[in-house]
């Protein structure tokens, strides 16, 4: 998929209210944005090369500051049928098995945050999304399109393609790239760089329940285990039905394929140092994916002209502080709340002040999930001081150090 590197402004720089704001990307930030706007009055164009809006991955993590604004746009419900709200999160050392701390989650977000800590599968969040988006008459969605180019003309954005082996060409006020940390819409139009593999690659699988327990896991709580040159998440999805399991693992793997099939040997053998109950979950599973964990380029644009970028497209992040997911909806939220002001002549400097505001947060948040992965990774002494630092530090501080994350709300008016 290839478009024009660059935009060709039109002469007299106005465009009418009345065309649509183009989003590229039907994932969480372009659904969670689409949404958000239909909601504010403005009419939305969204566009994806999928023929078909089928989520990859497994289960993500929505803390109190997305949630806030899934709930308020009326997804408490869809949410809560699909979603677990884990009553606590458990950190284990890798090497000895030994409990290093456990954090209250549950009632204790809720009064803390006034929004609940949920963990959801992919698949499950995009489809509300999706199926709320769907009944927004303000929404027009195209899938299968395939991208040539993107420019301006005097009317607006020009978004020219192939849908369905038809030509197709779409006018909007504005873009939005909503695509991805591989990112079309940034490496052609905004001018940014290819996607930075981190040297790890995320190994990750969903299995029924029944077995789980069996093996004397908690119900409803998010277990975490920090080893050397590895760590491992679990938690339930699907209202309980099944795991979800991921592990990070340093490594040199980086095939453009991000989304492949990985040999159990592989994992098992990966893990088979650790304690007992570990060893047994990575077994568990008859089949893994996985994919090499990436970035996007830190020095970044989020906007030129009247194409701006949000969630992985911009600020694509590893996943050690679980808030990829929150950061695109906290984006979409925002800049919401910043077109539903108008399209007219000043937009450009409103989207400037846009992403002057949310990259001072998200290089923040980046900048923690990079710190995470080297503090989750320690072996040896290094990581015996980590564990007694975090013991000593405790449930109640520990909590006090997310609050700048975890409570966050976007500013009104």
């Amino acid at each position: 998929m290839a478009a024009e590197s660059g935009l060709t402004h039109a002469k007299d720089g106005a465009m009418p209210d009345h065309l649509p704001v183009v989003v590229v990307g039907a994932g969480i930030a372009g659904l969670t944005l689409s949404l958000c706007l239909a909601r504010a009055g403005v009419r939305v164009t969204v566009i994806d090369r999928a023929r078909e809006l089928r989520e990859v991955g497994a289960g993500l993590q929505l803390s109190p500051n997305a949630s806030s604004i899934l709930f308020h746009l009326g997804l408490g419900s869809a949410l809560d049928a699909t979603g677990m709200r884990p009553e606590a999160v458990t950190i284990r050392d890798g090497a000895s098995g030994r409990l290093i701390l456990r954090m209250p989650l549950g009632e204790a977000m809720v009064e803390r945050y006034g929004a609940p800590y949920i963990v959801i599968h992919r698949a499950d969040l995009q489809g509300t999304l999706l199926a709320a988006v769907e009944q927004e008459p303000r929404v027009t969605l195209h899938l299968g399109v395939d991208i040539t180019a993107i420019g301006e003309d005097e009317a607006g954005i020009v978004v020219e393609g192939v849908e369905a082996d038809q030509p197709v060409r779409f006018h909007g006020s504005l873009l939005v790239g909503a695509d991805g940390v591989r990112s079309m819409v940034r490496e052609a139009v905004i001018g940014g760089g290819p996607a930075i593999y981190t040297g790890r690659t995320a190994w990750r699988t969903t299995f029924e329940a029944e077995g789980f327990f069996a093996q004397s896991f908690r119900h409803n709580e998010t277990g975490l285990w920090l080893g050397r040159h590895a760590h491992l998440v679990h938690y339930a999805i699907d209202a309980g039905r099944e795991i979800n399991l991921v592990a990070a693992i340093d490594d040199v793997w980086n095939e453009d394929g991000w989304d492949v099939p990985g040999d159990p040997a592989q994992i098992r053998a990966a893990f088979a140092g650790w304690p007992e109950p570990v060893r047994k979950l990575v077994a568990m599973p008859e089949s893994w994916r996985k994919w090499a964990l990436c970035e996007a380029p830190r020095d970044t644009p989020w906007t030129k002209g009247r194409v701006v970028l949000i969630g992985d497209a911009v600020h694509g992040m590893p996943p050690f502080v679980a808030q990829g997911a929150a950061m695109a909806v906290e984006d979409a939220r925002v800049l919401a709340g910043v077109l539903a002001a108008g399209l007219d002549d000043d937009i450009e400097d409103r989207l400037g002040a846009f992403a002057d505001g949310r990259k001072a947060r998200t290089d923040k948040v980046a900048a923690a999930a990079r710190r995470n992965g080297v503090i989750y990774h320690l072996g040896g002494a290094p990581a015996k001081a980590r564990n007694l630092g975090m013991r000593l530090l405790g449930a109640d501080r520990l909590a006090n150090n997310m609050d700048w994350i975890y409570g966050w709300r976007p500013v009104e008016g």
